[in-house]
């Protein structure tokens, strides 16, 4: 289908350039052409201040081919598409997007605000409850869920990742103390003030916090 479009655009093109030759407004000239990087002299006519050249001088210009199929004519530049694809490709895939880095920050925020819940919750001895696992989880899940959506570049992915991670231990750090209320267990005030999950995760936030900063991944210890 593309190349039977791009048959009739160069039909096209031989048609006007076949009149412009017939006008006697048209200018012959002889400049150079670049295509994919490569040069050539190829002869241009142009016609109401337009420029048109010959097929076949731009297939050899672009060191294409030229193949006929009843009334269409068509051009093929080996290795054009291709090119265009790779050179783009990385490009997309290189360094945070804007909206993965948005949706990254808004979900720390909440992992924040949930580990400052759990430490007032802990040091005034009150229980953590089902519900409160409801309410600051289901908040921090939703957020790592817009990430997940915004997540597009290779970084992104792997940020993507160490959030998950960091989601999951903050999980773990307030279900340890709801699941030491259920069963009866004393829960000292100071448990948080040494407690090594605790830190990882506080660790973890920083090094994802610097990296929003900085727009590069780098993959943190603290977030495994």
């Amino acid at each position: 289908m593309r190349a039977r479009r791009v048959g009739w655009i160069l039909t096209l093109g031989v048609l006007i350039f076949s009149q412009a030759v017939a006008l006697s407004q048209s200018v012959n000239q002889s400049g150079t052409l670049l295509v994919n990087g490569h040069s050539g002299q190829v002869p241009v006519v142009q016609l109401n201040g337009k420029s048109y050249v010959d097929v076949e001088a731009l297939a050899r210009v672009a060191n294409g081919t030229i193949s006929f199929q009843g009334e269409q004519i068509l051009l093929t530049v080996p290795g054009a598409v291709a090119g265009t694809a790779a050179t783009a490709q990385p490009a997309a895939s290189v360094g945070f997007s804007k909206a993965f880095v948005s949706a990254g920050i808004e979900m720390m925020g909440t992992i924040r605000e949930w580990r400052s819940a759990l430490s007032y919750t802990v040091q005034n001895s009150y229980p953590v409850t089902p519900g409160f696992m409801t309410h600051y989880g289901g908040v921090a899940e939703a957020s790592l869920r817009q990430a997940s959506v915004a997540a597009t570049t290779d970084s992104d992915k792997k940020a993507l990742q160490l959030l998950t991670n960091e989601y999951n231990n903050m999980y773990q750090s307030a279900d340890r103390f709801k699941q030491a209320r259920q069963n009866l267990t004393d829960i000292p005030q100071d448990s948080l003030d040494d407690d090594a999950l605790d830190q990882q995760i506080e660790a973890c936030g920083q090094a994802l916090a610097a990296m929003a900063l900085s727009g590069e991944y780098e993959d943190a210890a603290s977030c495994h």
